[in-house]
């Protein structure tokens, strides 16, 4: 198995945290992508309510998507990791989420957490695709 990492340049550099954005499994094509906030490429928070992040992280996911050579349309499963309770945002952010599916519908779990990556962090957005074939 050849692993090959995926730091997109206009992300955040999460070296300095011992990660990368994504690793491609080169014999099987599957991607494993690391959450994805709504961080911009300081890796500070953009938006302090949870629609404008949701946004923020799936622009974020789609260009590591892009970056690994696969798009929204070769997710497997996506993980979506709200603070609090997911029943508070679920109305909220899934026709977000939905829009950047264009009608794909991989396999899907919300977790409510009580913490992520930085107080000011409302969501994050973890998954597993497949590149293009």
């Amino acid at each position: 198995m050849t692993i090959k990492l995926i730091n997109p340049k206009n992300l955040y550099d999460g070296s300095a945290f011992g990660m990368s954005h994504a690793t491609l499994d080169t014999d099987s094509g599957i991607i494993y992508i690391s959450g994805q906030v709504g961080w911009d490429s300081n890796a500070e928070v953009v938006n302090n309510d949870i629609k404008s992040q949701t946004i923020s992280a799936l622009q974020n996911l789609k260009t590591v998507l892009e970056a690994a050579n696969s798009s929204f349309a070769n997710i497997l499963h996506i993980k979506i990791y709200v603070r609090g309770e997911v029943a508070d945002h679920i109305q909220e952010v899934m026709p977000l989420i939905a829009e950047f599916y264009q009608g794909h519908r991989p396999a899907t779990t919300g977790i409510g957490v009580a913490s992520l990556a930085t107080p000011e962090t409302l969501i994050e957005i973890e998954a597993t695709a497949k590149i293009k074939p």
